[in-house]
């Protein structure tokens, strides 16, 4: 519970942060623009050549044809790489703001610009371990889904720092892998309570946004009203993808915090300096 408590504050802090810099839910944004036209671009390709080999995904071994698996990899490693790129944006910025600076859209894509070589290292490596994992699953059926289960959140533990390292040090994807799982001794309290918190916070926002446009939605179909239909589902819409946006400028700024404290035992602005040592006193 004391766990939780502290990993709530932290939660509330860094949503305080993001209120004051409300630009860096642009980081977010247009990553999902990105990964949009990415989908678009990869999605037919893919389409066809699932098409064109259906008897062989249909046969003995479930396997993807060879071409599948190479559309795949490269699906997954470009996405990987947009994904990556906003993020380790939005994580420079957050680190400025946590410097007591006022960061902006540009200094946060400059960052990231200058950190590309390690991005696309790391894209490497999340696109591979993205796709054993998948073989996994596809290989060994029900309990491959298990173990390919518990291995991605294991992964996703010891990389959850990763997008922070990439912003603030100079050093390549293996090394930030590294640093990242060795933070992970510090942090793993805080990372898996406050990532939890986050999304579990998030999806009753979300049910409950989505339960209101329903019933928006119903009260204006019941006036026959084509335009307020359409108007009550764009407001809905919008609010979520707000709210979306919201939740992962949330989750950028609250890995920026976990790391500067870790990495040198300064919360930075807009934190209880006392909380975050209340946090990890125990294992320093």
């Amino acid at each position: 519970m004391g766990k939780f408590a502290r990993s709530w504050a932290l939660m509330k802090a860094s949503a305080n942060i993001l209120r004051q810099d409300k630009e860096l839910m642009l980081f977010p944004l247009l990553a999902g623009i990105c990964s949009l036209l990415i989908i678009a671009t990869f999605g037919w390709p893919i389409f066809t050549a699932i098409k064109h080999h259906h008897a062989a995904l249909e046969g003995r071994n479930h396997a993807m044809p060879p071409l599948v698996m190479l559309l795949a990899f490269l699906f997954y490693f470009v996405q990987y790489t947009v994904v990556i790129f906003f993020n380790t944006a939005l994580a420079a910025a957050a680190l400025i703001r946590l410097d007591g600076g006022n960061p902006t859209l540009g200094d946060g894509m400059r960052a990231a610009m200058g950190k590309m070589p390690t991005i696309v290292g790391y894209a490497l490596i999340s696109a591979t371990v993205g796709m054993i994992l998948r073989a996994i699953q596809e290989r060994v059926g029900f309990v491959g889904r298990i173990i390919a289960g518990l291995l991605g959140f294991g992964w996703t533990l010891a990389t959850f720092l990763v997008v922070p390292v990439l912003a603030a040090q100079d050093v390549g994807p293996i090394d930030a892998v590294k640093r990242s799982a060795s933070l992970l001794k510090d942090t793993w309290g805080e990372n898996v309570i406050g990532n939890a918190g986050i999304g579990f916070v998030g999806g009753i926002l979300t049910f409950c946004l989505i339960a209101v446009s329903l019933l928006l939605f119903g009260a204006a179909a019941s006036t026959q009203s084509v335009a307020l239909m359409v108007a009550v589902a764009a407001a809905g819409t919008i609010a979520l993808v707000a709210l979306g946006l919201f939740q992962t400028a949330m989750h950028g700024v609250y890995s920026a915090a976990l790391y500067r404290y870790a990495e040198h035992g300064d919360p930075g602005q807009g934190f209880d300096r006392a909380l975050l040592e209340s946090a990890f006193r125990q294992k320093r």
